[in-house]
């Protein structure tokens, strides 16, 4: 109570200006720490109470009164702006703050994803390559084939770029689908083994799975695959065909070739990437024979001669170079 008396008094002497520099300094650090707002409003509603029922002798007496006024208002409404100012800046302050967090979240991310590169491994005639993913997973590749892929896989999803065929063998992650992005169509996988075939250049494509499940998209169509299961996909005529054969998966690993129902013309490009040979078509032939049948670690000759026999194309030899012709 004491202390409430002395600050009125106080801010009396600050109002007539007669204080001292002591007193100044408390003054202006009450107005600093708002501990004397009530007291200003108090002295607002006195001021103005009194001046309303006091008769002013003179002008003078007036005059002074409503400087007395203005000045106390000054005072009050510079000690509120002050206030403001101040929780302005500590607002200004915090949002600084926030957005140098979460900018430099949203920084760091994408430094990390400018950070990731990508890789490729391929195959030349012939020639099969083993190859770890970042996650686990293995692939084989077969020959004149290519695989691009990140050196971390981040995301939703663990996607690779394939051209050509490869055999995977997929380490299992439920939050994180793998996607082999092949030539007309995509496979997705959860963790399972499969062969994927889907050379630019050949008119059809294969999925062959050994064991789990396989989910194949393509332009118009989606199509599930288990164990034991093929998709064919002509992409010439724009057909697929689903079988289920109980053989055995990317038998081109141990050297073995296998037909079922490929078009000749894709027969020849397996041949060439296999013998690194060259297979022409005698002019003004029409070739649209399929060709069946498996045949394991035979010379290029005598695959050629079961060719033959099977479907009735003959065949010369000069170089390296083979002429498919008819009668």
């Amino acid at each position: 109570m004491e202390d409430k008396k002395k600050d009125r008094t106080l801010l009396h002497r600050y109002v007539d200006n007669l204080y001292t520099t002591e007193e100044a300094r408390r003054l202006l650090e009450e107005c600093r720490t708002g501990s004397s707002d009530e007291l200003f409003n108090d002295m607002s509603a006195e001021i103005w109470e009194e001046s309303s029922f006091h008769q002013f002798e003179t002008d003078v007496e007036r005059e002074k009164y409503k400087d007395e006024a203005r000045q106390l208002l000054h005072r009050i409404n510079g000690n509120k702006s002050k206030k403001y100012y101040r929780l302005w800046h500590a607002v200004a302050g915090v949002a600084a703050v926030l957005c140098l967090v979460w900018g430099g979240i949203y920084y760091f991310r994408y430094v990390a994803d400018g950070q990731i590169t990508y890789l490729t491994a391929s195959t030349s005639f012939g020639e099969h390559k083993k190859v770890c993913l970042p996650d686990g997973t293995c692939l084989v590749l077969n020959a004149c084939s290519q695989i691009r892929y990140p050196n971390r896989f981040v995301g939703k999803e663990r996607r690779v770029s394939l051209e050509g065929e490869a055999y995977f063998c997929v380490t299992r992650n439920e939050k994180q689908a793998f996607v082999v992005d092949a030539p007309g169509l995509d496979v997705r996988v959860l963790g399972t083994t499969f062969n994927v075939k889907s050379y630019s250049s050949d008119e059809t494509a294969y999925v062959d799975v050994e064991s789990g499940k396989v989910q194949v998209d393509m332009p118009e169509a989606m199509m599930r695959l288990k164990a034991n299961e093929r998709v064919i996909v002509n992409r010439t005529q724009g057909e697929y065909s689903k079988l289920c054969e109980d053989c055995a998966v990317a038998t081109w690993r141990n050297g073995s070739l296998r037909f079922a129902s490929t078009p000749i013309h894709d027969v020849a490009k397996e041949l060439e990437r296999m013998y690194n040979c060259r297979i022409v078509f005698a002019k003004g032939q029409k070739f649209d024979n399929i060709i069946s049948g498996e045949h394991e670690n035979k010379s290029l000759e005598a695959v050629l001669q079961s060719i033959q026999y099977t479907s009735g194309i003959h065949y010369s030899i000069k170089g390296n170079e083979v002429l498919f012709y008819k009668d």
